[in-house]
């Protein structure tokens, strides 16, 4: 049995399990070499033997990953100081009341994703505003039609009125991004007070308000039971004509069947990179729709985003070794954390 001065000295457990993410994806050999001169860390995602994390847990400082976590298992994991998740998304499989009330630290990477997600939502709405990549397509197949003739339906983003549905990591940078084209912002945020929105430069209004009053909307909303279908068919019916919609976060808060209903009439034009199932089917009826940019869930995966989130890993944990709260990771508020209904991205 080590002795009291050698439990010291030892370095505090790391399980890494990041599923359904890749070690190699999201930690540089920088990154993990930093985390393996200071953590003792296990590898189970190279392990073959399903009882591994059980015995391990015990002397566990932190999971990077969020596997299974019922009751049972964190009344086992007695020394756990932090669960990471490292996919984006806070899921239902973890007992979080029991995380929180034994001091575990339950901290999220969605902050990693924001830039990637702002820049090609932005790039989804320029290309909504003047018809880009369908004018590409018309070209290739030797039909494109020149000047002001290929111009039908372009409109300028500039000073465009632009509504955000959701006000958290997304939302927040694609405001900042699009400050230089000077638009009025009308921001619906159910879980922020309006003083937020408004020291931002947002409007604060009500669905009701921002659906309607804007051009250019982007859907940035979480997926919880009271967003579900949160644009369903009346909501969709009060976008005005030609009005432009960017779905880049969680296609539980849409009404697809009304969605597609609604743009099939040509009165929007819709950018889409999230679908309710993925891979989009070879037969969907979206495919179809030449009013629609079709995009297949790529927003945030790029490189830079899957390596900004080991390093961010690995410096939270630094500090949290040293007795200090993290400060690049983001910690999940007890009040809301059991509200998501977020599912893993394939």
């Amino acid at each position: 049995m080590k002795d009291k001065t050698e439990t010291r000295s030892a370095k505090p457990v790391v399980l890494l399990c990041p599923a359904p993410q890749k070690r190699d994806r999201i930690f540089t050999a920088d990154a993990l070499k930093r985390l393996k001169n200071n953590f003792q860390v296990v590898h189970l995602e190279d392990s073959s033997d399903p009882g591994e994390l059980d015995r391990r847990l015990p002397e566990a400082f932190a999971i990077v990953g969020q596997p299974d976590l019922d009751t049972g298992r964190l009344e086992a994991a007695e020394n756990l100081r932090a669960l990471i998740n490292v996919e984006g998304n806070f899921f239902p499989n973890v007992d979080y009341p029991t995380a929180f009330s034994h001091g575990v630290r339950v901290l999220g990477c969605g902050s990693a994703y924001a830039q990637a997600v702002a820049e090609y939502s932005l790039g989804l709405a320029i290309d909504l505003a003047r018809g880009i990549s369908w004018q590409d397509a018309a070209m290739r197949a030797g039909e494109e039609k020149y000047v002001s003739e290929s111009n039908s339906g372009a409109v300028l983003l500039h000073r465009a009125p632009v509504g955000i549905l959701g006000y958290g990591n997304l939302g927040r940078r694609l405001h900042r991004l699009i400050q230089p084209f000077q638009n009025e912002v009308r921001i619906y945020d159910p879980w922020l007070p309006p003083a937020v929105v408004e020291e931002d430069g947002g409007i604060a209004a009500t669905l009701e308000e921002t659906l309607s009053a804007s051009r250019f909307i982007y859907v940035f909303a979480t997926a919880t039971a009271d967003s579900a279908h949160l644009l369903d068919a009346a909501k969709l019916d009060l976008l005005q004509q030609d009005a432009r919609i960017i779905l880049v976060s969680r296609a539980a808060v849409v009404d697809y069947e009304a969605l597609h209903e609604r743009l099939v009439t040509g009165r929007l034009y819709a950018a889409i990179d999230v679908w309710p199932t993925e891979p989009l089917p070879a037969d969907s009826p979206f495919r179809e729709l030449p009013n629609v940019i079709l995009s297949p869930h790529r927003a945030g995966g790029i490189e830079q985003a899957f390596h900004s989130i080991g390093d961010m890993v690995v410096d939270d944990l630094l500090l949290m070794e040293r007795g200090l709260p993290p400060v690049r990771l983001q910690p999940a508020a007890p009040e809301l954390v059991g509200r998501y209904r977020n599912k893993p991205v394939g």
